[in-house]
């Protein structure tokens, strides 16, 4: 199958979530995790809008990267404007890459609400950008903005905007749900009539408002886009983009579409906590692929059935996408949850010892005393030794006495 073109906005739309703030160098460093793990585009920000988006692409076109094709963000020609004196249009075509991503308003709402102009006037700066920016550089991507809300209130005008899109000369259409609130259904239904009216690739852009971006972006997918724009870890503004760390394995594993090059999915949880780190911010354990927790077994009928085939609790192996199991002891933990800690934490202990019915036995009394031992593993291992014996004794007392005045 074809491979889809995974189009990462984290750099731009991902810096837009509440408390994200990259430097420069930290959107070089993304950038070469981005390239390394294989994703065809990463569009490294907005240059018409600050000056370190500006300083990211001068620096940027230096990198020798192998896989990612840069690209730089803005929007089509301001009104009452012409393309060469545009500043945003300029800013583009500065930037130096070959790629230019640039958005419209395929909501007549927001074009005559937001940009104040006539539905014919935004048709007419959408088609005009898009040649002049065409005219310039190898590729133009046109991302058409809130256009599932545009197409609910008007089908007509939402997919007009596509077309001039097309007539001004865009290499790929992008269908933005810049709200996030669509249903997975309306995006499938959508997406069947734009491809059999727009002779163009298509794309898809969700947002996590309804918690559906990364249904949506794979409801895009059945239906023929070819892109998936998004984001590592769903960072972005409000609640998000969609997640690109969840997309990409399930298209990968679950449908069979190629995303990145052969062996490369292993890579992905590293990536998914760099970013966490650079962007400063605390890991969700419980993030789908590639969380701490995702892999994790606490009740001791799940461990017992994972100990003899993880298929029985896992969906995939874990090492598919670079994670690894985990094994996590607790009251709730029965006597294959010991056997596999002590073996993870080194120890080798039969299911028939006796020690393990002894280290089971300390351990729910010590719980039930409020100890916890989930992330405790050299308190449990001191636990297993003594238990089994194992333990050494440093020291022997041999009297004690007490003196009282």
């Amino acid at each position: 199958m074809t491979r889809m073109s995974i189009y990462d906005t984290t750099l731009r739309d991902g810096a837009q979530g509440e408390g994200i703030n990259f430097s420069v160098d930290d959107m070089l460093s993304i950038t070469a995790l981005l390239d390394d793990l294989g994703v065809a585009y990463v569009e490294g920000g907005w240059p018409g809008s600050n000056p370190r988006d500006e300083a990211f692409f001068a620096r940027a076109v230096r990198l020798k990267l192998a896989n990612v094709r840069l690209s730089a963000f803005g929007s089509t020609c301001r009104s009452g404007r012409s393309c060469d004196d545009d500043p945003n249009i300029q800013a583009l075509l500065k930037a130096g890459v070959g790629t230019l991503t640039i958005f419209g308003k395929s909501s007549g709402f927001h074009v005559t609400h937001v940009l104040g102009i006539s539905p014919t006037e935004n048709l007419d700066l959408i088609e005009a950008s898009v040649r002049y920016l065409k005219g310039h550089v190898d590729e133009v991507i046109f991302d058409a903005e809130h256009f599932f809300d545009g197409y609910a209130a008007d089908p007509a005008y939402a997919i007009a905007t596509l077309t001039a899109a097309v007539t001004g000369g865009a290499d790929r259409i992008v269908l933005c749900d810049t709200n996030g609130g669509t249903m997975p259904h309306d995006i499938a239904v959508a997406v069947t009539r734009v491809l059999a009216e727009v002779p163009r690739p298509l794309g898809i852009h969700a947002h996590n408002d309804a918690e559906l971006a990364v249904a949506n972006s794979i409801a895009a997918v059945r239906a023929g886009v070819t892109m998936v724009q998004g984001t590592v870890n769903g960072l972005g503004e409000r609640c998000g983009n969609a997640n690109l760390v969840s997309i990409v394995p399930t298209l990968e594993t679950k449908m069979g579409i190629p995303c990145l090059p052969a062996g490369r999915l292993a890579r992905l949880t590293r990536v998914a906590r760099t970013v966490d780190e650079i962007a400063n911010r605390k890991p969700f354990m419980s993030q789908p692929y590639v969380g701490r927790s995702a892999f994790a077994h606490k009740g001791g009928v799940h461990a017992s059935a994972v100990m003899k085939d993880p298929r029985t609790y896992e969906h995939i192996d874990p090492e598919t996408v670079g994670n690894r199991h985990r094994v996590l002891v607790s009251d709730l933990s029965g006597r294959a949850t010991v056997v596999l800690k002590a073996r993870e934490l080194g120890i080798e202990l039969a299911p028939d010892d006796p020690a393990v019915d002894r280290v089971l036995a300390r351990l729910k009394d010590l719980e039930s005393e409020g100890y916890q031992f989930e992330g405790a593993d050299a308190s449990f291992k001191l636990l297993i030794d003594r238990m089994a014996g194992r333990h050494p004794r440093f020291f022997t007392l041999r009297s004690i006495g007490v003196n009282i005045d």
